[in-house]
């Protein structure tokens, strides 16, 4: 052996020790971290899929609320803090539900709470692995039955979405109160009444039946279309209740199925959210429908909803809408939009669910089908009644006609103005940038 060859002895070797060490520890902290990542991974990923099961069933055996949500809770802080040393279970869905059901067990056995209910609560799942099937009736009756109780019309609408998102969801109670735009106090405040309220009014903790389904359906669909909503402007909202609503609608869709205002509003769901990645430039600025690049709309999302649409009526109010977002959502361009179906589709809208945000945008398809001219006479009509005075969107909508039939300058003030109503600094910008674009 050569002495190039030899192995480094006494201090070289002690020199050469340290750096080497160091890189095999840097290893070793990186794929400890990746293994810590992939933990906390797993354990959201089995929160997000058995949250709304777990707090349904606990909630039935139970009869507390309080108590379901912080035991599913308090499963998930527990495999945070066990699964990185005893790896991630087989059945993490499985693991949480136990865990939860063996904490609610002990709370209430402390707490003196009748043997019956131990009895109910220790057949949930007699082993770690044995996690609750989609398929089980009483899973799906117990998801159902927390949607329904959520969304009871005895509670106020924004109570209603509160408690969607916290029971539901999952959504922390800070998340929920900065979007409802008061102090997390406030919003647990807020939700501690809505189930006392749920208590001590008997609200039943039940999925209706024959005519009455029918009647509360849509009050359901209406607390799933405001948390889309709240969602979907994302330049004032929480763009993760968009997905959230997107998830509970499909939720719904699998456990009612040939509901068809159900597949309407989940595909109206997927066509608005398929333009997410569009709608906003490099620097957050709103981009228009007519200067969207179509390549970056989720075709995929698209197919699919075209697809749900299919087994949706032709008539309800969320078909109506999902028909006109699929008119834009199949164009090839700005240009080749179907407008005159488009107005046709809203002409039906507001005859079937009249409103002032209806009729402002029967007056903008009109006006891009059949001339500004007709436009501008539906808006005239639309504004009749005084709500939509001061709307951004309105005068907006007044300022792209007038545009159209050749007024540049009076067009620009009417932008002007509408980006002095709004309270959103993209859309404002937004709204001065045309207005610069028509008389600088």
């Amino acid at each position: 052996m050569t002495d190039r060859a030899r192995p480094p002895t006494g201090a070289a070797a002690a020199a050469e020790e340290p750096a080497a060490a160091g890189g095999r520890d840097a290893v070793v902290d990186a794929a400890a971290a990746a293994a810590r990542d992939a933990v906390v991974e797993a354990a959201a990923a089995a929160a997000r899929e058995s949250h709304a099961q777990i707090v349904a069933t606990l909630i039935r055996v139970t009869g507390d609320w309080t108590l379901a949500e912080d035991c599913a809770q308090e499963a998930l802080v527990q495999a945070l803090q066990r699964w990185p040393a005893d790896g991630v279970p087989a059945n993490p869905a499985g693991w949480l539900t136990t865990v939860a059901r063996n904490r609610a067990t002990d709370v209430l056995r402390r707490a003196t709470v009748e043997r019956r209910k131990l009895r109910e609560l220790a057949t949930l799942a007699p082993t770690e692995d044995a996690a609750p099937r989609a398929g089980e009736e009483e899973v799906v009756d117990d998801r159902l039955r927390l949607i329904f109780t959520c969304c009871h019309p005895a509670l106020a609408l924004d109570a209603r979405v509160a408690l969607t998102l916290r029971t539901i969801c999952g959504i922390p109670t800070a998340d929920i109160a900065r979007a409802f735009l008061v102090t997390e106090s406030t919003m647990t405040r807020r939700l501690t009444r809505a189930r006392t309220k749920i208590a001590d009014a008997r609200i039943p903790y039940a999925v209706p039946a024959g005519p009455a389904l029918a009647e509360r359906l849509p009050g359901v669909l209406a607390v799933l279309y405001l948390l889309f909503t709240r969602g979907y402007d994302d330049g004032g909202g929480e763009p993760a209740f968009a997905d959230e609503a997107i998830r509970l609608a499909r939720l719904l869709d699998d456990l009612m199925p040939g509901q068809p205002e159900i597949a309407a509003l989940l595909a109206l769901f997927l066509l608005q959210h398929s333009r997410r990645h569009a709608r906003r430039d490099a620097h957050g600025d709103l981009v228009p429908l007519d200067r969207q690049d179509r390549a970056r709309w989720d075709h995929a999302a698209i197919a699919e909803a075209l697809s749900v649409l299919s087994r949706a009526g032709e008539d309800g109010p969320y078909a109506l809408q999902a028909r006109i977002a699929a008119c834009h959502a199949t164009a090839p361009s700005f240009d080749a939009t179907d407008w005159p179906a488009i107005a046709t589709w809203y002409d039906a809208l507001a005859h079937r669910s009249p409103s002032p945000v209806v009729a402002l945008n029967r007056a903008v398809a009109h006006g891009y089908a059949h001339g500004p001219a007709a436009g501008l006479a539906l808006l005239v009509e639309a504004r009749a009644g005084g709500a939509l005075d001061g709307y951004p969107l309105a005068l907006a909508a007044e300022a792209d006609l007038t545009a159209r039939a050749g007024d540049r300058e009076r067009a620009a003030a009417l932008f002007r103005q509408a980006a002095a109503e709004t309270h959103a600094e993209p859309e404002r910008r937004a709204l001065l940038d045309r207005a610069r674009e028509l008389f600088p």
